[in-house]
């Protein structure tokens, strides 16, 4: 079984040394998705909740928050991002999916940044559509693929 590294012999929690491995070029893509009442995404498709334009505000906090991520999970490295996207796609007359790509040139991978992302974007959606329906879920928050690094490439 694999060891985990972010804890010492001990069981102690630790942040994994990567002094020593080289700063290469690495990605990460994240999704989510949102279902809520066909009638609540007809009208935040059509701009017309009543807290303005969600996939702009979702976008902008998602992104705010993929800067952030080592401020949130304790032992995450700060990251040189250099680039964040984040899109919405409607997949059927439920579901919203929330998706977000991550790039960075580091000594470490970009996985929970693109987590974090899509996590905080479909929070905001979730509280720019509240006063319309309190039943919305965010469901299936995961990793899609990842780039780069000394384990290599992986997708779903």
């Amino acid at each position: 079984m694999p060891k985990l590294t972010h804890l010492t012999a001990s069981g102690e929690a630790k942040m994994v040394d990567v002094t020593e491995k080289e700063a290469t070029h690495r990605t990460a893509e994240a999704e989510a998705r949102i279902m809520m009442q066909p009638e609540t995404l007809d009208l935040m498709m059509s701009g017309d909740l009543p807290k303005g334009d969600v996939f702009s505000t979702a976008r902008i906090a998602g992104i705010q928050a993929c800067k952030r991520t080592s401020e949130l999970i304790p032992l995450c490295h700060p990251l040189p991002l250099t680039n964040v996207e984040i899109s919405f796609t409607r997949l059927d007359s439920k579901c919203l999916q929330v998706r977000a790509s991550c790039q960075v040139r580091a000594q470490t991978g970009v996985e929970m940044e693109a987590l974090t992302a899509v996590s905080v974007a479909s929070l905001t959606i979730y509280d720019m559509v509240k006063a319309v329906e309190k039943g919305v879920t965010i469901e299936n928050i995961a990793l899609i693929s990842k780039h780069g690094g000394k384990s290599g490439d992986w997708k779903r």
